[in-house]
């Protein structure tokens, strides 16, 4: 059960007895006494009843005054009614209207305003009275009271009062509660509800503990809707709903009945009840002997929340709450009203008035701040900040820092500093040098403002000079990270030449050294340092800055660097570093000019030709596989230079490709044979050279060389005649697989045999196709008009007068001539060929159609 506070205005008295129980659930409602002109009241009399309307409260006292309070408690009215107890105010809802009946008998209903209305006095008590929600209305002038009959008042058109009993026999009338058209009340035996639109009682529910005095526990009796009514008595509580009766079923019953949804017993006695959306707010009167509380919180009330469900509740949340001389109260001595329009509540005691209502979201982050979970206050704060009154997110923020830096959390604090601080520089500047206080500016130092809003540079500095103390690899990463025009680049740079003096070989600082000197575009000091490391990033800086101009005499140090690398950016940047002057530079380093040299020729054959001559020297020495290839890409070395490094060098395959080029390729042949002995290499080279002579000296090297002889056989049955070889060979030789290999010359010349015979097919269908295409081509008949000119003397082909005869030769080839423009016959009597075509000695047409006429 959570401690009642007070809120804006704080009671020694209501507080000092209070519970203070460390919960984790947050309260549901937060708790404020009613004082100003209600405290003075209570001090000398006490408080018998009360009613709540929106704008206003009446309080009525057991010395016969009525009191009109508005809503902080400060009185605006007295009436003087009696002079002894008040049972009952009643307000209609406009709040123009008030009943009041008292223990004397005495009723009165009169106009707050005008002060016309009803009085009268009974010979017995008068516990309650309850005017017509719509009283104001001229047609609605009817209330209630209840003693022991249930009167109804109503102003005739005379503007006289009727009175009429709508109940009696069942005991004292204790609770009346009217609204729209019904009326609730409670007797002795039970509530009943009645229907003023109909004048028909509906419904009576019976009451369940009998064996409790009526006047000692009162039934409680409240209205959630127009059609939902909530039954409190004893433990019981009951929520009934009235509904419409159906038509068919009505014969002599009322035309609305009365269904009980929930029904549920309670730990303790109801003193009131109260609509809270879908839940509800009970106040509780807890007996001196119960069992189940503890001793300092007996008779204790308490208001809780729950959740009404069919047969029982679920408690949401549970008050208990400190009132004055609650140990002398009974549970007659509560009440329990409240304000439909803002959700409030008030517990009415003697002596003591409560004012319940829900917390807001202020009062959430109060919570939150109470139970340091400072993150979701913040959180609560961000989302609701329209809604706040009393926080600030700033304020809240600032909290969470601190709390985070008691904690020892020194980077979840700063982390939060970006948050929290946004744009507020004076409280950026004051974090850091708390943060500094107490050593730890490392944590705060990666979360500082680096974009368009900034420090002073002496804070960067602090920053980076601690850095530099204790940990150089944090100072790099913050100058790697930080933009240079943050801090004054000078005395950083001054600062590390320092720290270099007792340390000059550090990678670390000279890296960092570097990287200042690049913000402060000194590139050619950064580009030495880079060199001396050998950092990856040189060749970066170089492209970035464009210092090409600053490598020509260290181009030498990024071969050795990284060759790869080194010879792209050189290639690629050729227009601002010659090839001249790198081959000059590289020239006592032959292995590095080869791989430069290497990758230019592999970019273009022809750029860097002057110097093929020296390449092949280079690649004789450092990379002779690539050297025949050279040699067969390039057409600028000279052959006889490279002719003579190879023999030297005793280089065969490169020495026949030389010969076989120069032409001399019965030398490159010989060599194969007798330096490479390799029939297969020797076949293949007489292969691509196709000459006839080469073959026969071949073959007279091989034919006392049986190992020859089958490479021979197995190889040359496509290029010479294999009986050549055949009768060639002398009796009695041992050849080794010569059967696979005369099987194999078999099988070849079968293949030969059979490709030429599927080619004389294939020749033989596909020139009879053409022929019948040729032949129904030439078959087709050939438009004529005025538009075609003979081509000879170049007029129409066709006769202005078609009526006069005329004869038209038109050819294959689609030429056309008037008959008598063309010239006699030639070589074959009677066939006629186009001079056009004749003439460009194309294979002649004759011609396909003679127009006669």
């Amino acid at each position: 059960m959570a401690e009642v506070e007070q809120g804006r205005k704080q009671s020694e008295e209501f507080t000092d007895e209070s519970e203070e129980e460390d919960s984790e659930e947050e309260p549901k409602l937060k708790y404020e006494r009613l004082s100003n002109g209600v405290t003075e009241i209570l001090q000398k009399d006490a408080a018998s009843c009360m009613t709540v309307h929106d704008k206003f409260l009446a309080l009525g006292t057991h010395f016969g005054k009525v009191f009109l309070l508005d809503i902080q408690g400060n009185v605006t009215q007295r009436f003087e009614i009696s002079s002894v107890k008040i049972n009952q105010i009643s307000l209609d809802e406009s709040g123009e209207h008030v009943g009041i009946c008292s223990e004397d008998g005495k009723v009165q209903v009169f106009g707050l305003y005008t002060r016309e209305g009803f009085h009268e006095n009974f010979d017995c008590p008068v516990k309650v009275v309850a005017l017509h929600p719509q009283f104001t209305r001229s047609n609605y002038k009817q209330f209630v009271t209840g003693g022991n009959k249930l009167l109804l008042y109503e102003r005739n058109w005379l503007n006289r009062w009727k009175m009429s009993v709508l109940h009696e026999g069942e005991g004292s009338i204790t609770n009346i509660q009217w609204r729209a058209n019904l009326i609730a009340w409670a007797n002795n035996v039970g509530v009943k509800i009645y229907d003023i639109g109909t004048k028909q009682r509906i419904t009576n529910v019976l009451r369940d503990n009998v064996s409790l005095r009526p006047d000692m526990y009162p039934c409680s009796l409240c209205w959630k809707n127009n059609s939902t009514l909530i039954v409190g008595w004893g433990t019981s509580i009951k929520i009934c709903v009235v509904k419409e009766r159906n038509p068919t079923e009505m014969r002599d019953l009322p035309s609305r009945y009365v269904e009980i949804v929930s029904a549920f017993e309670t730990e303790f006695f109801i003193s009131g009840l109260a609509p809270l959306a879908d839940q509800l707010v009970t106040l509780y009167f807890v007996k001196e002997n119960s069992d189940q509380m503890d001793e300092d919180f007996r008779a204790r009330p308490r208001l809780d929340i729950i959740q009404p469900l069919a047969e029982t509740c679920e408690e949401i949340s549970s008050d208990a709450l400190t009132v004055r001389n609650f140990k002398d109260n009974e549970c007659r001595d509560y009440r329990l009203e409240h304000s439909e329009g803002e959700s409030l509540f008030y517990i009415i005691s003697p002596k003591d008035i409560v004012v319940a209502k829900e917390r807001d979201q202020d009062d959430h982050i109060d919570w939150l701040l109470e139970k340091k979970k400072y993150e979701e206050a913040l959180m609560a704060a961000e989302i609701s900040f329209k809604n706040i009154k009393r926080h600030d997110v700033q304020k809240i923020g600032m909290a969470y820092i601190n709390h985070l830096v008691e904690k020892g959390d020194y980077d979840s604090a700063a982390r939060k500093c970006q948050k929290v601080l946004g744009k507020n520089m004076d409280l950026w500047e004051n974090e850091v040098y708390r943060f500094k206080t107490i050593g730890q500016l490392k944590a705060i130092s990666q979360y500082l403002p680096r974009g368009d809003l900034r420090l002073r540079p002496a804070i960067y500095e602090m920053i980076l000079h601690e850095f530099l103390k204790t940990d150089y690899e944090g100072f790099a990463t913050l100058i790697r990270e930080w933009p240079g025009e943050l801090y004054n680049n000078m005395a950083i740079v001054q600062a590390v030449l320092d720290h270099l003096k007792r340390d000059p070989t550090n990678r670390t600082l000279l890296t960092t050294l570097a990287e200042l000197y690049t913000y402060d575009q000194r590139y050619d000091k950064a580009l030495e340092i880079y060199l001396k490391l050998r950092h990856k990033d040189v060749y970066q800086l170089i492209h970035k800055h464009n210092l090409f101009s600053s490598i020509e005499d260290k181009i030498v140090l990024l071969m050795d660097f990284d060759k790869e690398k080194a010879v792209d950016m050189l290639l690629d940047n050729e227009d601002k570093l010659s090839t001249d002057r790198v081959v000059e530079e590289l020239a006592d380093r032959p292995e590095l000019l080869h791989v430069y040299l290497h990758k230019l020729f592999k970019r273009d054959h022809h750029k860097g030709q002057k110097y093929h001559e020296r390449q092949i020297g280079l690649y004789a020495e450092y990379d002779r596989p690539n050297l025949l290839p050279f040699l067969r890409d390039s057409t600028h070395c000279p052959l006889e230079k490279a002719l003579e490094i190879c023999q030297q060098r005793n280089f065969v395959e490169e020495t026949v490709f030389l010969l076989s080029r120069m032409g001399n390729c019965r030398r490159a042949l010989q060599m194969i044979m007798e330096e490479l002995e390799d029939v297969d290499k020797a076949i293949e080279f007489a292969k691509e050279q196709d000459d006839a002579e080469l073959w026969e000296n071949l073959i007279s090297y091989s034919i006392d060389k049986p190992p020859f002889i089958t490479g021979l056989l197995n190889n040359i049955g496509t290029h010479v005649d294999p009986i050549l070889l055949i009768h060639r060979i002398k009796e009695g030789m041992e050849i080794p697989n010569l059967r696979d290999s005369l099987v194999k010359i078999l099988q070849d010349y079968n293949l030969q045999i059979l490709l030429r015979e599927g080619c004389k097919k294939i020749l033989v269908a596909d020139s009879l196709s053409l022929l019948q295409k040729m032949h129904r081509t030439q078959m087709r008949g050939v438009r004529v008009d005025e538009e075609n000119i003979c081509e000879s003397c170049h007029a129409t082909i066709l006769p202005s007068d078609m009526a006069k005869p005329f004869s038209v030769v038109v050819f294959n080839c689609r030429h056309m001539f008037h008959k008598e423009c063309l010239p006699s016959s030639g070589t074959i009597p009677g066939v006629q060929f186009c001079n056009i075509c004749s003439a460009k000695k194309r294979r002649p047409g004759n011609g396909i159609l003679e127009m006669k006429k």
